[in-house]
């Protein structure tokens, strides 16, 4: 018999034996601390960034209608999103251009992305309205995640945690230099 004693949960419930992996950061999302309070340009986290700096903002490109910035709160290292300068909720308020522009930056991502990591896949999408998924329904965005064969392991189906390999800021910086002038 060995003289370590049983792993124990605190709180409610059964000793379970499991280790924990905390990420405590993800109390912010899961709180919705960046969450705008209402769907008014005012409170929007996508009508906000632009107005910071690049690296503050994470920002990765700025184009004409519409900019590149990487996702706070990734499913995959270089999680990117694409979205419109102007406050709108759906795709089908994007003007001509705007949807023409958010194309033509998301062809481009892909390229960066694959540039820079080597991903040999993508999901790439828009959760459009609090029913669709969109976690931020008020204002446009479309997803670029990168992905990789295996990359769903253990952690995030088991540990229900994701890891990612460097920092946002550094990702970030990495994706800008990449991208074209």
């Amino acid at each position: 018999m060995s003289d370590v004693p049983p792993l124990r949960q605190d709180g409610i419930g059964e000793p379970d034996a499991l280790q924990r992996l905390w990420t405590p950061y993800r109390m912010a999302y899961l709180r919705g601390e960046s969450k705008p309070a209402d769907g008014s340009e005012d409170e929007c986290p996508f009508c906000r960034i632009p107005r910071l700096d690049d690296a503050d903002g994470l920002v990765v490109h700025r184009g004409e209608l519409a900019y590149v910035v990487l996702n706070l709160y990734p499913y995959a290292s270089g999680h990117l999103m694409v979205c419109p300068f102007r406050h709108v909720a759906e795709y089908v308020e994007t003007t001509d251009e705007e949807a023409a522009e958010m194309a033509a930056l998301t062809k481009t991502a892909v390229r960066v992305i694959r540039a820079v990591s080597g991903a040999p896949g993508f999901n790439i999408g828009m959760n459009q309205g609090a029913a669709g998924g969109a976690g931020i329904a008020a204002h446009l965005h479309q997803h670029v995640v990168p992905r990789w064969v295996g990359d769903q392991n253990f952690m995030p189906i088991i540990g229900r945690t994701k890891t990612l390999p460097e920092l946002l800021g550094d990702t970030r910086e990495l994706l800008a230099k990449k991208w074209p002038s």
